[in-house]
Formats: C-alpha cells, structure tokens, sequence
C-alpha cells in the first residue's frame, strides 16, 4: 500500500511539474544570452507556453515573404483571459468614438520586437518577458495583469532576423570573439536589418507596403492598444535610449501623450539607476514621420514609444567598447527586459487615467479636430486606377472618406498652384471629412506643410499624399459631407464590335503597367502611340497602348478573350476600334506607333550598393508588375550575357565597375549596341562622373563669387561655437523634401503625367542639361521648392537643373534618374515614371 502511495505522489508529482511554464534556459536547453536561438525555436517556445499556461492566447496573424510565421502572444489575468473580444471590440469602440463605459476596461499593452532583423537581442527578451508575464509564481507580474492585457509580437521581421542569426550562428568562434573587427562581427551585404526585399519595416506602418506590415497593421488596428513599444538596437557605444523622445514632436501629439512618455521614461531610469546601467532621453529620436513604431501608433491615440539599446548586428554574443568594458548579449537582454515590466507596470498604475485619455482622444478629434482644414477633396481627374489605389491606402489606416455628391463647387487650397482657389467637385472625387475619429492620422498624411518645432530630424520632413501620388487636390476650411453611396463600379469590359482592329489602353497608373506585363509575358505583341490621336469620336493621348489584332493571329480565338479578361482583372477601360485608321493624328501603321519589345531586365546588387534601393526595384518588378528580373551581384557583372541583356538597372550605390575603365567600356559598348542603362541616385552620380557626356551641376560662378565676397565682408562669421556643430550641419541637410519639376511631356520617359511632377528630395544632386543627343525630360526651374525641411546652402543650389533625362549612345540610352521614383514604394506617382523607362524609352 505505502508503495502504491509513493507512486501515486510521483506520479502526481510529474503530472504538476510538467504543467509548470518552462523558462527559456529549460526549454532551448541554453541559458538566454550564450548565443542567438532560430526563429523556429522562438516559435516553438512561444507554443510551448500557450499550451502550458492559462492566462496566454498565441495567434498567428500572417507569414512572411519566405513563409515564416508571425506570431502575437495575449498575455491577460485569468479573469480577463475568456473576455479577451469583448476587451478588443471595446478598445476598438473608443478609437470609434463609441466608447461608453470603460469602468472595467484594462489598458492594452502591444510589445513590438525585433523589426530590424540584425537588431536581434529583441526577440531573445520577447521569450524572457513572456515567461515572467505567466510566471504564477512572480506576484509582481500577475497584479500588473489585472488591469492590464500585454500582446508581445516577439519578431516582426523573421526573415531578416534569420538572415543575421543564421550568418552568425555559422561564423561566431566557440568562445565569442570580442574584437570588432572579426568576422562575427561583420554582416555580409546585405545584412539583416531589412526584409526580404530589403525594405526597412520601421518606416512602413502607415504605407503598409510590405507583406508583414500589412497584416501586422491589420491585426493592430483591431486592437486598438493604448501603449505600443518598439524595441530597437543602435551603434555598440551607445548608452540605452527611452522616452521621452526629442523634438521635433508633431504638433498633432497631445499634452497627456507627452506627459506619459515622461512618466515612463522617470520609471525606467529608477530601475536603470538601480543597477548604474548608463541611457539619455530627449535626444536623436523624435516623433516627426508618420510610418514608424512609435509615431504611428501616436497618431492613433496611443503612447508610442522606441526604445534603442547598444550593439545591434556587429555586437554578436559579446563585444569589446571603446571604454574597455565588453557589452554582452545577456546584458542587452536584462536592458529591454527591464524596460518591458516597467512600461507593463506603469500602464497598470496608470490605467484609469490613459483609458480616459484614450477615450477622450477620439471623442475630441471627432468633434474638434486639429489643424486649420476640416475636408480634403481628391480629383480623379480621369485616373480612376490611382484614386483608388489612394482609397485602398486610406482603409488601411482606418481613415472614413465618401464621393463627390450632386456636382457642386468649393473653396480650397490647392496643393499643386499654392493658392486657394474655387473648383468644381465631381461625382468620382474623393471627399474626406475631418470630423472623424482617426482626424489625427487624416491630418498628418494630407496636410501641405507639416510645422517643424526642430529641423535636426531622423527622417524626412514632407510626405502629403497628394504629391505622393500626383492627384491634383485641395484642403478646405469648412467642413464638406461626402456621398454615402461610391459612384458606380466599373463593370467587366464589353464590346459592340466583335473581333476588332485593335483595343486601346490609355497609360497613367501602375495598373496599365501591371496589364502590359501581363500582355508581354504571355507573348502579345504590344504597341504605344508617340503623339495624341483620336479615334472612333474618343481622344487617347500619347502613351496609349495599342494591342492589333494584326501580329497576334497566332492565339487564334483565345486572343479577344484573353485581352478582355486581363483587362477586367487589372480593372482596366478598354476601348474597341474597327479600324486602323483614325480620325485625328497618326494612323496605327505610323513609325510613331512604336513596337514594345518583352525587355530582358538586369538588376545589380552587392557590396557597395543600397540594399533598400535595390530592394525597392525587386520588390516593384517580382511583387507589384509580376516581371521577371535577373538580380546579379555587381562581383559577376563579367558573367551577364550582355546580348541577352536589353535593360541594366543600377540603384543607388557605389559601384566598382565604374573604377576599372576596361568594365566601364564594356557597358559603354553595350549601350552603344543597343542596351538601355538605368542609373538612379548615387550611381547617376558616378554615370556622370565617367564621361558618359551627363555631368553632374557644379555650383555657379557667380554664387563662389558672392560666397568670397561675403566671406571677405565678414571673415568673423567662420568662427562659430563648438555648441552649435549640429545646427550648422544642417545648412547641407535636405532629409527629404519635395520640389516641383516641369516634364517634358512629350517625351516616352513622361508619357501619363500633367506637365508637373513631385519629387521627394534627399540629396542635393543636381545635373547640367544635355546640350545636344539626349533629352531634358524633367528639369528643376527657380522656385521649385514646395515643403520639407532643406537647408539654406543646399536650397541655393537646386534650381535651374536636369533631375531626368536620357542620354542617346549609339542605338542605346543612359537614362538619368536623380531621385528615387520608388522611394519606400509609398511615392506612388513615380512608379509609372520608372516604368517609362524600362518599357517605353528607347523602344
């Protein structure tokens, strides 16, 4: 019997022991801290625990571009745990201004780690901060629960995050090497901060570009939070960085948002004061740009908040610092910990006030919103593709907008003139009201000039969306009630005439672009119109796609079929002409109507280049076109078969072929034979600078002059305070603005825009005009400058230069672009630009 007895226990014993929450150290069988664990193994023990314990819901909520899961753990009290929907529908309630009773509502809490890959200590703190939130056995954690519902997202950039791990893993010495200069602490290209295609999340929230931040947003703004943290990494050198964070803070944050930084910030540092762990607020960080972990939760009512701690990618395991001490990973690990409880522990004692305020937040933005313009109308303008891709864009972010109603007229500010001005609304317009809950975030994203409390900012200063997708738009004073109903959809094309000459595609969105691809890649033989015409009572401008029956007798009867379905799965207006030949303007046998070639397309990569550059023209041509692109490292460039190669694209970079002259007249006799070059930023830059007849805008003569004289006037003036370094570095600065360029329109290169393009500005690159073989497509004139932030010497020398233009070599082109056109893939009125030049210039 005793030993029937002492089985039982045993066998007791085990059963309770297994229910007991592994640690982390218990589970991956290594203490946190000794090396960098898998994704896998982070999924793993995240599971692990929801199954384990009580008080824990695991969701996955997407998967990455290389089919990662992404997870989110809700950690509530077990009296919260089994309400955890009414608790979401309420938090979203209020950011609906239908808050009603909060009396037993508990502060949610969302802990975003590890959006930058090589930033890797964040997930390993996600994993210890989980098991301390459902320790029964920690009394602090569970009073905390009471009030409080903590989401941790441990990794929200898996495929970057594995990208460092796994180079890591494979490279680091069995005892870590603390020398920086080994090979563990230096990352391959491109390194693990980005994503798969290279793009950097943190700047992603608001555009929702990339697979991962689309869901993520998604599921975040069916929650709602009150506070969202973002945990983050930087240099080796630096101390720990929290809130409150720097000026410039957006004028759009309220008082009670600045006050809880504070008191966060004043709780961390008691716990940082405690153990003499060195951090600094108030400084580099600032809440300005409105795609970012911190700032867009802000702008929807929320604490957001960045925390950076020392070391990211080149700390690996352990490193040694300048100050002689070795910054480990355990250490970093204890940093973000510590910070994670005490937000948690601050949201609980504070969790009355920030419902209220929450609340309150949107009940205030609905009824009096901020800023002097209460409506925004968008003109379709005849590019219904673009309104709604920019309609898509506002859904996202919760955003209420209608349609123009009955036909009516108003007054607003126009963006594009700078004047306000009387205009027409029309049935298709997008008609947004202020008087809304998410009037914050409305406001941010659409008004022209954003007040700057400080011009030393960590990202760029100008972002309106009606420059960002180039639809001509106007901000009103007064308040404009939209149309309840949208304007009728499109229905699916159909024809009056059976078997036509030719379908007829007018091209000015990235829709006509994607419906080319399409065509090219299932071989239909595709033409486009140098000059205007009109045909069957309708006029098609220069651009229009002409798909002829003629040259496509080889599909037989599939061929109208197979147009018309493409046409209606890109939402694309056809038209159907009889007859080849038009009422006005060049007939379809023309030599101005031009054949499109299906082009071969290059694109280089490697060391040296801008992995984000890059990236975004992969992520354009595989994700958004669904066109095939050969990516080769820059290392290879001798293995390309160039006579396989009709398009070579060079992102911003630096590129090594350019210093050895034998690659160099390699790439000029290829482009002499035929090949189209593609260089963007810095590498038109280095174009310019290899006598390829593009030269780069060298400061007037007469400006030097006057800069001498000055200088002669006031020789004092060069002495300037050590204080004032930062302020003085700015004068060269130019974050990211945006100017007006004059297109020449009748040029392929700017076929589907007005005669006005908006570029975001980052650098002061600038070329002189091509005098003769090439072509100024879009030139900066005087007074092009718009908004953002530049400074005052970098001001003075943009005016009066070539930003686009095409080079003719032989049968080939260089085709210049000095700023971006796919910047972070939101600047969605330079896509069609980009396009031009890998479809149409030089066909």
């Amino acid at each position: 019997m005793r030993r029937f007895v002492l089985m039982a226990v045993v066998i007791l014993g085990a059963f309770f022991a297994d229910a007991q929450v592994p640690t982390p150290g218990q589970f991956l069988g290594y203490p946190l801290g000794t090396q960098f664990t898998p994704h896998y193994k982070v999924v793993d023990y995240f599971k692990q625990v929801a199954a384990t314990a009580k008080n824990v819901k695991l969701e996955q909520y997407g998967t990455t571009y290389e089919g990662r899961p992404l997870l989110m753990a809700i950690v509530a009290s077990p009296e919260n745990i089994g309400r955890l929907d009414e608790i979401r529908q309420h938090s979203l309630d209020m950011s609906n201004a239908k808050g009603g009773n909060t009396g037993n509502q508990p502060v949610i809490v969302w802990l975003s780690y590890n959006v930058h890959g090589n930033e890797a200590v964040s997930t390993e703190a996600a994993m210890k901060a989980l098991y301390e939130l459902v320790n029964n056995g920690n009394a602090q954690t569970q009073q905390w629960l009471k009030n409080t519902v903590v989401i941790i997202d441990p990794c929200l950039n898996p495929d970057g995050r594995e990208r460092y791990v796994n180079f890591y893993n494979n490279t680091r010495s069995v005892t870590p090497n603390v020398n920086r200069w080994s090979r563990e602490h230096n990352e391959p290209w491109p390194g693990g901060r980005a994503n798969h295609y290279y793009f950097d999340l943190n700047r992603d929230w608001a555009w929702q570009t990339q697979k991962e931040s689309q869901q993520r947003v998604a599921k975040y703004n069916q929650w709602m939070p009150q506070l969202h943290v973002d945990f983050h990494e930087q240099e080796i050198e630096a101390p720990y960085y929290f809130a409150p964070a720097a000026e410039p803070f957006h004028d759009a944050i309220t008082p009670w948002q600045r006050q809880l930084q504070v008191l966060i910030g004043r709780n961390n540092a008691k716990y940082f004061d405690q153990q003499g762990w060195l951090y600094f607020t108030k400084e580099r960080f600032d809440l300005f740009y409105p795609s970012y972990g911190d700032t867009y939760p802000m702008y929807n009512g929320a604490i957001g908040m960045t925390y950076e701690q020392g070391g990211s990618g080149r700390a690996g395991v352990a490193v040694l610092k300048k100050d002689g001490d070795t910054l480990t990973l355990t250490d970093r690990i204890a940093h973000h910990f510590t910070t994670s409880m005490s937000t948690v522990e601050v949201a609980s004692q504070q969790a009355e006030k920030i419902i209220s305020e929450y609340k309150q937040y949107f009940e205030a933005a609905q009824k009096t919103p901020q800023g002097g313009y209460k409506s925004y109308v968008v003109k379709a303008g005849g590019n219904t593709e673009k309104l709604n891709t920019l309609a898509e864009l506002l859904r996202k972010n919760n955003i209420a907008f209608g349609f123009g109603a009955n036909a009516g007229s108003a007054s607003g500010f126009n963006y594009f003139t700078g004047k306000t001005e009387t205009f027409t609304i029309d049935k298709e317009d997008l008609v947004i009201n202020a008087y809304q809950p998410h009037s914050n975030m409305l406001r941010v994203l659409f008004e022209p000039v954003s007040h700057l409390t400080d011009s030393v900012t960590y990202d760029i200063t100008a972002w309106a969306l009606p420059y960002a997708y180039g639809l001509t738009s106007y901000a009103v004073k007064q308040p404009l009630t939209p149309a309840t109903d949208a304007p009728a959809v499109r229905n699916n094309t159909t024809l009056s005439i059976q078997q036509p000459y030719a379908y007829l595609a007018k091209w000015n969105s990235v829709r006509d672009v994607k419906f080319l691809s399409a065509l090219l890649q299932n071989d239909i033989k595709v033409r486009f119109t140098e000059t205007p015409f009109t045909a069957g009572g309708k006029d098609f401008p220069a651009g229009t796609l002409i798909i002829t029956r003629s040259g496509n007798t080889a599909k037989g009867d599939q061929f109208d079929r197979f147009i018309t379905m493409q046409a209606n799965h890109f939402k694309i207006s056809l038209e159907a002409v009889a007859t080849g030949f038009v009422d006005k303007g060049m007939d379809f046998g023309s030599d101005k109507i031009r054949f499109i070639r299906k082009p071969e397309v290059t694109l280089l990569a490697g060391r040296g280049i801008s992995s984000l550059g890059m990236g975004e023209i992969w992520h354009f041509f595989e994700q958004q076109l669904d066109f095939p692109v050969t990516v080769v490292d820059e290392r290879n460039v001798d293995d390309i078969n160039w006579d396989r190669t009709d398009v070579l694209i060079l992102a911003d970079g630096d590129y090594k072929m350019f210093e050895d002259k034998a690659a160099t007249d390699k790439l000029k006799e290829w482009v002499n034979n035929g090949g189209k070059l593609i260089a963007l930023e810095g590498a038109a830059a280095q174009v310019a600078g290899a006598e390829w007849g593009i030269k780069l805008k060298k400061e007037e003569e007469k400006d030097k002059d006057a800069k001498e004289k000055a200088v002669a006037a006031h020789p004092y003036d060069a002495v300037k305070p050590y204080a004032n370094r930062e302020r003085e570095s700015i004068k060269q600065f130019i974050p990211g603005a945006i100017y007006k360029v004059q297109l020449d329109t009748t040029h392929p290169l700017a076929f589907g825009y007005p005669a006005l393009y908006y570029t975001l500005k980052q650098d002061a690159h600038l070329y002189e005009f091509i005098e003769s073989g090439g072509w100024n497509v879009g030139v900066l004139k005087k007074d092009s400058y718009l908004t953002g932030f530049v400074g005052a010497s970098t001001r003075q020398q943009l005016k009066d230069g070539l930003l686009f233009g095409v080079k003719e070599i032989g049968n080939g082109s260089v085709i210049i672009l000095a700023d971006n056109p796919l910047f972070r893939s939101f600047w969605e009125n330079g896509k069609l630009l980009f396009s031009n030049a890998v479809f149409l210039v030089g066909q």
